[in-house]
């Protein structure tokens, strides 16, 4: 009794590890993605030992003094920053100290209690 081979069915494609690829490529771009907003001016924060996240408002205050909060500038920039409550104040290293201290007095005459001065982590 002569017995024919049983027919070879063609492979077929292995998709399993091609998905598993594509979701893991998925979950590291949605991890390593900046979701927050850019900031409204360039901002070079000065150096210190330790970072502590404040959580509040953040005003901006540029080097060549600009005042920035969220899209407003200047005054109104202050005044919108003061309805959070704390307000970070986030001023370039390379602004004048003047030009902070200024916006230090401002801030407070307009009623901020708390107003913390966010630096850098030191490299």
């Amino acid at each position: 009794m002569l017995l024919r081979p049983a027919p070879r069915r063609p492979m077929r494609e292995q998709i399993v590890p091609m998905i598993n690829v594509v979701f893991l490529l998925l979950i590291f771009f949605l991890l390593s993605a900046e979701i927050a907003p850019p900031d409204p001016v360039e901002v070079i924060l000065p150096d210190a030992e330790a970072m502590d996240e404040a959580r509040g408002n953040a005003l901006y205050l540029a080097a060549d003094g600009t005042l920035a909060f969220q899209d407003l500038r200047g005054e109104a920039a202050m005044t919108a920053a003061l309805q959070g409550g704390v307000v970070e104040l986030r001023a370039d290293r390379n602004a004048e100290a003047r030009a902070l201290a200024q916006t230090l007095a401002k801030l407070t005459a307009l009623g901020a209690t708390d107003i913390r001065l966010v630096t850098g982590a030191r490299r």
